[in-house]
């Protein structure tokens, strides 16, 4: 049984891979767990995690903060921000099925959107929040 975070995240990534919104928003299946080289704009990066126990005397429970980073080069802030909204439509109270655990839920916590030092990208960082537990 894969751990939890391992699983979670497989389960986010397949997710964003099949939501044809965000395929559409931008441009393709452009979602990356490593960035290609030579990749297009835009595109999605999952990013970092924190997992937390909490677990009980009833059982293991993990808190899990994902990162998902947007990255565009067109339309100024507007893109960066279309894609933000397309994570959060993808994922927030998503009915997702990590291998081997229970996600108790999956919610948006909050996003962060700016243009990089470069001048010409623009980051949007939006930040989830889930909880799981062992399958039983």
């Amino acid at each position: 049984m894969p751990a939890a975070h391992v699983a979670l995240r497989a389960a986010v990534h397949a997710a964003l891979k099949a939501d044809t919104a965000l395929i559409a928003v931008l441009g393709g299946a452009r979602v990356h767990d490593e960035v290609p080289r030579d990749a297009a704009f835009p595109y999605v990066t999952l990013g970092d995690a924190r997992i937390t126990d909490m677990s009980t005397d009833d059982g293991e429970v993990q808190e899990h903060q994902l990162v998902l980073h947007a990255w565009s080069r067109q339309g100024g802030h507007k893109e960066a921000h279309v894609i933000a909204g397309a994570l959060l439509a993808a994922l927030d109270d998503a009915p997702l099925a990590p291998a081997g655990h229970r996600l108790v839920n999956l919610r948006f916590a909050v996003a962060d959107i700016r243009r990089e030092s470069d001048g010409r990208t623009y980051h949007a960082a939006v930040r989830f929040r889930a909880v799981t537990e062992p399958l039983s």
